[in-house]
């Protein structure tokens, strides 16, 4: 991401995107992480339970034919993972978090529902008839990595690989919402599927990124259960049981009377003259909220690494403040009325847990001035929050 950073700046002379949708993509990142705090993957759980109790082969992990089928199958079963998650409302619902963003960047491959893996592991389980747990779990890690680099304008095509591969100019158009781009280019690491299943598009057209009808928001949580909301009251409101079961089953774009998939004429044209939904945050509180993340990353990264020896409590309490902070950080960036409040509680908070020693300083000679820059804090916006309060109740008066 910093390379990414640094080649866009000296290409384009701007960075490759705007710091309150980065923080956006990454919170999402750490809230997809979290659960792997108290739970084993579901993706390897249910693949080994169906390798040892339903698996017709045992085929041997030193040959090399079997590494080569190992990352086709991985491959393919990625794809039609990935087509469902476009063509199957509730999955959808869930996958549309990696599309809302209006910009394309890397930071956007870390945008991910904390939900999905619940579902993509269904996907998956026929490789374990035949190919053993390691196999594939090196190969679903090397997939995954792989796709992270794809997530970038600074890349453009390149040449014959754009055959077999792919890459950057084909995923952008997948996160396009260009009509003609529209439900494309599903591939993980190879785009022979797509070529082959008919959902191939090349990029031929300036792309406009981001969700066809645009959530507008920057807050962690709306953009995690927004369109799970839609599909809660869309549900509810249509008549009909098969109706209603079709509201969660068939495309996103599907209503009465429509073709599974919807009709392509109900996506809103692009124009080229879109404008992405911006955040009404200054420069100055753009700087704090990215210094409040990255003290917040570097206590989630020490949870992670220190997770086999801390206790329950510790977990739940530190889990709890990464939540309170990726929450306050999206009310800050939407200036959302309660956010004074919010970032109050927060920093109390922390200075609660840091006293606990449920907390612990990361780089210990900083100990003190932690404590010191989170009383600030704490003042700063106690001010502003007994303020607000006056404010709204001098007005109600």
């Amino acid at each position: 991401m910093l390379l990414e950073l640094v080649v866009s700046w000296i290409l384009k002379g701007k960075p490759v995107g705007r710091v309150y949708d980065v923080l956006t993509s990454v919170s999402s990142g750490v809230l997809y992480q979290l659960p792997r705090l108290f739970f084993r993957s579901i993706e390897l759980t249910s693949y080994i339970y169906v390798w040892e109790n339903y698996r017709l082969f045992n085929l041997p992990c030193d040959s090399l034919w079997m590494w080569y089928l190992t990352f086709f199958g991985v491959d393919l079963c990625y794809y039609w993972s990935h087509r469902m998650a476009h063509e199957v409302s509730i999955i959808w619902s869930l996958h549309q978090v990696h599309h809302s963003s209006e910009d394309f960047n890397m930071s956007i491959a870390l945008r991910i529902s904390v939900f999905e893996v619940y579902i993509s592991w269904i996907f998956y389980c026929p490789l374990a008839l035949a190919i053993p747990p390691p196999m594939f779990a090196v190969h679903l890690q090397l997939s995954l990595l792989y796709q992270f680099w794809i997530h970038t304008e600074v890349i453009n095509k390149l040449g014959p690989l754009e055959w077999i591969l792919n890459t950057p100019s084909h995923h952008r158009v997948h996160h396009g919402r260009n009509r003609c781009y529209i439900d494309k280019n599903y591939g993980a690491v190879l785009v022979i599927w797509d070529r082959i299943f008919g959902t191939f598009e090349a990029e031929n057209e300036k792309v406009s990124y981001g969700l066809t009808h645009p959530i507008n928001t920057f807050e962690l949580f709306r953009v995690q259960f927004y369109q799970l909301h839609y599909v809660w009251t869309t549900f509810w409101i249509t008549p009909g049981f098969w109706n209603k079961l079709s509201v969660i089953f068939k495309g996103p774009g599907w209503s009465p009377g429509k073709p599974r998939l919807g009709l392509l004429e109900d996506i809103p044209e692009v124009t080229g003259k879109e404008v992405p939904f911006s955040a009404p945050m200054s420069g100055s509180l753009q700087l704090y909220a990215f210094v409040h993340f990255a003290l917040m990353l570097g206590f989630y990264e020490d949870t992670f690494a220190d997770q086999s020896v801390l206790s329950q409590a510790t977990l739940l309490l530190r889990t709890g403040y990464i939540i309170l902070t990726l929450t306050s950080i999206g009310f800050l960036i939407e200036q959302r009325p309660g956010a004074p409040i919010l970032e109050t509680i927060r920093c109390s908070v922390f200075l609660m847990l840091y006293r606990l020693d449920y907390l612990k300083p990361f780089i210990p000679s900083l100990a003190f001035a932690f404590e010191i820059l989170f009383s600030i804090c704490i003042i700063y916006w106690g001010i502003r929050s007994v303020r607000q309060l006056a404010s709204g109740h001098s007005k109600q008066l």
